[in-house]
């Protein structure tokens, strides 16, 4: 792996990795379904991330394509570097036509959903697996409990939130260690609660949409965005996404410039 780990480092899933991760949701096909419409391009998105520009966070989903980044990544990236963190959620369902995520908390759906990523991805257990979204059928105790009992078989290393509140997060606490929480928050979207609750607990807050969905950059605004979000503690770690291999260079260079320590 080459690159200075771009805007300094963090710990996560008891890794020490970059601050600044790659959101890889923008690699699939259009309306984020199915396969990228070049796949050549998006594998190379994903290596220059890592080997080129020193990323070591990579955060994916099993809803994305569905199942389609994970293969990506391990096409692109197995076998994987030491320091490189994969992270990916479970618990949103994909439908085409129109495409649409659904929450499914079912603990059997969340188990295969797990067995399915840890297949993708090439590994034997996921170091880092978020709850995508909480499914109001279900209690969140028995949602997170399934998680931490993939946790005790070795399948799951650390678990994390994504899209909750303060209220979510205080019950999900109850039940198992958490260790990262993901939501929205960008220069357009300022403020979470929960980023200051994690900052308080230190916890590390990945925010996702980091860039506003590419607003921020249309706007001439990347390294301002970048920096405002970074300079609100060493807990913030974002994960803008992009498909495009210069715009991964723009991000990394905003980053670098405006959030190193």
């Amino acid at each position: 792996m080459s690159g200075t780990p771009p805007a300094g480092t963090i710990t996560l899933a008891g890794k020490t990795v970059s601050r600044l991760g790659l959101g890889t949701m923008r690699l699939t096909g259009p309306g984020t379904w199915g396969d990228p419409p070049d796949r050549a391009q998006a594998l190379d998105v994903l290596r220059q991330a890592v080997h080129t520009h020193g990323i070591t966070h990579i955060d994916t989903a099993h809803a994305y394509g569905p199942h389609t980044v994970e293969r990506l990544i391990k096409d692109a990236l197995h076998p994987y570097p030491e320091d490189l963190l994969i992270a990916t959620k479970v618990g949103l369902e994909a439908w085409p036509a129109p495409y649409k995520w659904t929450p499914n908390g079912d603990p059997a759906y969340l188990r295969n959903s797990v067995e399915g990523s840890l297949c993708r991805l090439g590994v034997e257990r996921l170091e880092l697996c978020y709850l995508h979204r909480i499914d109001p059928r279900f209690p969140l105790a028995e949602q997170v409990g399934t998680l931490k009992s993939l946790q005790s078989e070795g399948k799951i290393g650390h678990i994390g939130l994504s899209k909750v509140s303060t209220a979510d997060y205080q019950e999900a606490s109850k039940d198992v260690a958490v260790a990262a929480v993901q939501n929205v928050l960008n220069i357009h979207d300022r403020y979470d609660p929960v980023q200051e609750l994690c900052r308080d607990e230190g916890i590390p807050y990945v925010p996702y949409r980091p860039l506003d969905a590419g607003s921020a950059a249309r706007d001439g605004a990347l390294a301002t965005a970048l920096a405002w979000l970074l300079q609100l503690g060493p807990h913030i770690a974002p994960i803008p996404g992009t498909s495009n291999p210069q715009h991964l260079a723009d991000i990394v260079r905003a980053a670098t410039d405006g959030g190193a320590p």
